[in-house]
This record gives structure tokens, C-alpha cells and sequence, in this order.
């Protein structure tokens, strides 16, 4: 007889919780958007700089949610820690803009430049201009094109729906195609990396300049270094995926927090790796121009051969953190289903598969609605600002629990207490202040789908109060 499961199964190791780390964070950021923050930025070095502070305030973050993860081992993570910290009303709200906006936002992204590189060897077909011209809009977010560049957001889409696909028969093949795929883009990375670097016609005066700004970056100095965070962070997020995981990670209360902090300083060094590699065969200017910058800079040590390698790479990297995206985050809703703050259907295990298939399957179409939304940097924009609201929640949440838990056993604390998540707060409050001021439409856009969760909340108390 064929066994029956009603719970999701605990089969991913450590290796696998590193893996879903970095290869979630390893995906399109770092192909697409140093070309976004040199154009932004105009100096080599403030570059390299901003690349490894957000790793470490990235890194800070890590160290908060393993505090976290040390206490407690359920499925859905952030979303469990926001209840333990703040009760139901935040937990739903940051467990509504998972689905809503961060991390299938981060999918469709993820998945639009997936398809932007497939095009780079196929000729996608395109809607008549009529369609393409077709918008609506929303209030305080601005105009939106569902059918502009419809070529490559079909292909996205069909990514999404595939790796849904991949996910749904089971997490443990889920996990083995994550490490397998990340163990693979890492080992690629780095040698592209260095390849370029010992083989490429560059200089190290590109590299390092004498730190002199641009006027027009002096001009706009704050602002300016918002902006370009915003594209680094954007890269490094997806770092707390594997919280979201935990019920399904072997000795969770251990594997999980190694896998945050494993995970997060193997992309640190690959990230600034890499940068280095780009600006040492191409001048900041050049990169500014260059939207498909790991594209360009292979094309001019390699020729044509370099292009069409550096976006097979990219190709498989962003497939790689697409899949850990679509595996962490169908766990967030199941999690708020279980706990009776969503619709019973999403907290259903799979009987043969043991996944929570219908969980998967809502995740996928509405990531397939937001690949619809807008380009890749609209996407992005209103990801990380949404995003970082619940970051520096979950960091304040850290002296809640310090103070409503004193006596739980916590087999990792936060380094640096209290001072790291202060630094990390007033960072968070800098980036927050910055984004809003910087690009209005897209953190409003970012915060009307947080809100727009609270009718489904407040029938969801309805109802419960009825049972």
C-alpha cells in the first residue's frame, strides 16, 4: 500500500540548507544589476564599497534570523518568528506580502531575466504594437503594461510553471536540484571570474581610480547610494529562504542557522569576486552602459564564444535560485493556513508527496501575474522596499524576544549584541528613508499590496470566531 502523508518530511541537510542559501541568493542580481549601480554611481570604488556593505548588513541579518532559527524549528520561518515577536496581526501582514509582493515578486524578476538571457540565442516573437501599448493604472503606483515584451515574460512564465512543477512531486528532489545546480553556477562563477582577471585586456586603473566621484554622483551623494544598495540588496536577498523550510530541514536548530551564515559569506565573496572581474576589463562608464554587463564583459575577453557561455551561466544560475524561491516560499502560507490565518485548502500536504502542493500551485500563478506587472527593475524596486520593511521588524524583533523569552534556550546568539542589530536598524531605516524619497511610485505600489491583505485578515478572525 502506498503510505498516506499528512506532514511535510524533514530530508534536506545541511549541505542542502547552504546550497538553498547561496543558491537562492546567486541568481540574476549579479548579472544584471552592477550595469543599474555603476551607471548610478560612477566610481569603481564606491561600487566594490556598496557591494560589501550590503554583504555585511546582509550578514547581520543573518545572524538576527539565527538567533531565531536556534529557537525555533517550524515550517515557515520569519513568518513563525513575526508571531512569536509581534502575534497574529504582523505575522499575517509579512507572511500576505511573502505572497503578495516579496518573494513572488522576486520569482517573477527572477524568472524575467532567466528569459532575458534565453533571448540571448533566440528571437522571441512580439504582440503588435497596439497591445503592447495597452496599460492601466494604478493609483499611486503608476501605469502598468501587462503585454509589453510579451516574448520574454511567456518564457518566464513557463519557467515558473515547470520549476512549480519540479516542486510539487517533492522537497527532497527540490533540494537535490538546488545543490546540484549551485554547486555548479558557484564552480562557474568564480573560475569565469578569474579567467577574466588572468586572460582579459584590462587594468587595474579601472578597479581603482583615486575615488573620484562624479559631479553629478556628488550632487546626489544620498540619494544616490540608496539607489545603488537597492540593487546590491536586491542581489543578496532571498539569504533567510531556508527559514521558511525549517520543518523540513534534518536537526533544524542547527542546520539551519549554519546554512544562514555558511550561505551568506559564500556570496559575499563571489559577489565582490565578480564585481572586480567586471570592472577590470570594463571602465565604470562602460559597465553603465553594458545593461547585460556578464554578457559584455565575456564578450570582449572571449568574442562571441564569451557571450554565449556567460549567458548559459546565467541561465542556469538564475534557473538554480528561481527553484529555491518556488521550494522556501509555498511554505510561508501553508505555515499561515495552519495556524488559521488563511484559507484550510493552503495548509494541505500532497498524500503521496508529502509538498504543499496547493500552496505551490497559488504561489505559482500569482508569481506568473506579477511577471505580467512590469520590467525587471519595476519589479525589483517594489520587492526590496516591502521587503525591508519586515527586515527591520524582524531585527527590532530581536530585543522583543530577548525580553518576552528570556529563558529560552538559544543555541546561537546574535555577534555583536545589541550593537549589530542597531547598526542593522538605522541601516534599514537609511535604506527605507532613501527608497521612499528616491522612487515614490514603486515603494507605494510595494506597500499597496502589503495592505491589501487586511480584508482577507479580518475574515479570517471573522470566521474563526464564528467556528
Amino acid at each position: 500500500m502506498k503510505q498516506t502523508r499528512t506532514e511535510l518530511i524533514r530530508g534536506l541537510s545541511l549541505t542542502a540548507a547552504v546550497m538553498i542559501v547561496a543558491g537562492s541568493m546567486i541568481g540574476s542580481g549579479i548579472f544584471r544589476k552592477p550595469s543599474t549601480m555603476a551607471q548610478q554611481l560612477g566610481s569603481p570604488e564606491l561600487l566594490i564599497l556598496v557591494w560589501i556593505a550590503a554583504g555585511l548588513i546582509t550578514l547581520i541579518g543573518a545572524f538576527i534570523n539565527a538567533e531565531m532559527a536556534g529557537m525555533f524549528d517550524d515550517t515557515g520561518g520569519q513568518y513563525i518568528y513575526f508571531q512569536k515577536m509581534y502575534g497574529d496581526f504582523t505575522s499575517y501582514l509579512y507572511g500576505w506580502s511573502i505572497l503578495s509582493v516579496i518573494q513572488t515578486g522576486s520569482q517573477a524578476a527572477i524568472a524575467y531575466v532567466f528569459a532575458e538571457y534565453v533571448g540571448y540565442f533566440v528571437n522571441y516573437f512580439e504582440l503588435p504594437a497596439a497591445w503592447q501599448q495597452f496599460y492601466f493604472t494604478i493609483p499611486l503606483a503608476g501605469k502598468i503594461y501587462p503585454f509589453f515584451d510579451f516574448g520574454t515574460k511567456s518564457v518566464a512564465i513557463a519557467a515558473i510553471i515547470f520549476l512549480t512543477g519540479i516542486n510539487y512531486i517533492g522537497v527532497i528532489t527540490g533540494g537535490s536540484l538546488q545543490t546540484v545546480v549551485t554547486y555548479i553556477k558557484i564552480g562557474i562563477i568564480v573560475i569565469f571570474s578569474l579567467l577574466l582577471i588572468l586572460l582579459g585586456n584590462g587594468s587595474i586603473s579601472n578597479v581603482y581610480s583615486g575615488f573620484q566621484l562624479p559631479e553629478s554622483t556628488s550632487r546626489n551623494l544620498f540619494s544616490l547610494i540608496g539607489l545603488s544598495f537597492a540593487g546590491a540588496f536586491w542581489a543578496y536577498d532571498a539569504w533567510n529562504n531556508i527559514t521558511f523550510v525549517s520543518g523540513e530541514v534534518k536537526n533544524a536548530n542547527r542546520n539551519v542557522p549554519l546554512g544562514l551564515l555558511f550561505g551568506v559569506l559564500i556570496v559575499i565573496g563571489v559577489y565582490v569576486l565578480i564585481n572586480i572581474a567586471y570592472l577590470y576589463v570594463m571602465p565604470i562608464s562602460e559597465m553603465a552602459n553594458s545593461p547585460l554587463v556578464a554578457a559584455s564583459a565575456a564578450e570582449k575577453v572571449f568574442g562571441n564564444f564569451g557571450g554565449n557561455l556567460i549567458s548559459l551561466i546565467v541561465i542556469i544560475s538564475t534557473f538554480g535560485a528561481l527553484n529555491g524561491s518556488i521550494l522556501a516560499t509555498a511554505r510561508v502560507p501553508f505555515a499561515m493556513s495552519k495556524s488559521k490565518l488563511f484559507f484550510d485548502s493552503l495548509g494541505k500536504v500532497h498524500p503521496r508527496f508529502g509538498t504543499p502542493h496547493v500552496s505551490l500551485i497559488v504561489q505559482g500563478i500569482w508569481s506568473c501575474v506579477l511577471v505580467l506587472s512590469g520590467t525587471f527593475d519595476t519589479i525589483t524596486d517594489y520587492v526590496m522596499f516591502a521587503s525591508w520593511l519586515f527586515y527591520l521588524l524582524g531585527a527590532y524583533g530581536v530585543f522583543v524576544m530577548r525580553k518576552k523569552f528570556p529563558d529560552v534556550k538559544r543555541p546561537y546568539k546574535v555577534w555583536g549584541y545589541p550593537y549589530t542589530p542597531i547598526i542593522f536598524l538605522l541601516f534599514a531605516s537609511y535604506y527605507l528613508i532613501a527608497t521612499l524619497t528616491s522612487d515614490t511610485e514603486n515603494a507605494m505600489l510595494g506597500l499597496i499590496l502589503v495592505l491589501s491583505g487586511l480584508p482577507f485578515y479580518f475574515y479570517s478572525k471573522y470566521r474563526s470566531k464564528k467556528l
